[in-house]
């Protein structure tokens, strides 16, 4: 990590604390995910070190390659899936993951629900919301995430902590995180899994419950392999 991680933590920190307090919120009422995708246990370790308990990451085989060793030194940390989830990956994410951002189709909420009833493992569910549409991207398209929510309830037995979403890059956030806000609204959830690196401030004074940073705290990710 290029620069000192407990200064990063705590500018990130004060960051939430500033936005909080304008929004009139709570002190602590945000959960800082730190995204450590890409980035080595060594660098997540130093977060840790720094006072960090939350971490993000969005493959399962990443998590599950650097992960195990760090819970087992740091059995408090807690570990989110942000990514997508393949559904032959379900047993493996119920198993490390303490919470899933991205329950986001009906075979996808079948197949946590079956692994939660076989490994007794209950990790907290947030609903993938598509805010923008986007072909390219996971989700639920806004005008079904309601009635989704419902079936996860009613037809899987889920818990569903919340909703998530992730704003057309192009896009302002702010519209995309009201909507999302007005969706946990209507279908009875409280997280609001929102806002990351560059708009997590935003995200706040719209209600996140979660912000998921990466960049922010961990410096430039790594260039991926070219093969």
């Amino acid at each position: 990590m290029s620069a000192n991680p407990s200064e990063r933590l705590d500018a990130v920190t004060h960051a939430i604390e500033r936005a909080e307090r304008i929004a009139g919120r709570a002190k602590g009422s945000v959960t800082l995910i730190a995204v450590s995708k890409t980035f080595p246990a060594e660098d997540a370790e130093a977060l840790i070190a720094a006072g960090q308990a939350v971490f993000g990451e969005n493959r399962v085989q990443e998590a599950k390659a650097k992960w195990p060793a760090l819970k087992e030194t740091h059995p408090h940390v807690e570990l989110h899936l942000i990514g997508p989830l393949q559904s032959n990956k379900t047993k493996e994410a119920v198993a490390l993951f303490d919470a899933i951002h991205t329950v986001d189709r009906e075979k996808i909420a079948a197949a946590i629900a079956a692994e939660c009833a076989r490994q007794d493992r209950r990790p907290a569910l947030f609903v993938q919301v598509n805010t923008g549409e986007e072909p390219q991207k996971a989700g639920i398209p806004p005008r079904e995430a309601v009635a989704f929510v419902a079936r996860c309830r009613e037809v899987h037995g889920l818990a569903i902590a919340g909703l998530m979403c992730i704003p057309p890059v192009e896009d302002e956030p702010g519209p995309h995180f009201a909507l999302l806000k007005k969706l946990a609204r209507e279908a009875d959830v409280a997280g609001l899994s929102m806002g990351m690196s560059a708009d997590f401030e935003t995200a706040v004074s719209f209600g996140a419950t979660h912000v998921r940073v990466g960049s922010a705290l961990f410096g430039t990710r790594p260039k991926p392999d070219s093969a």
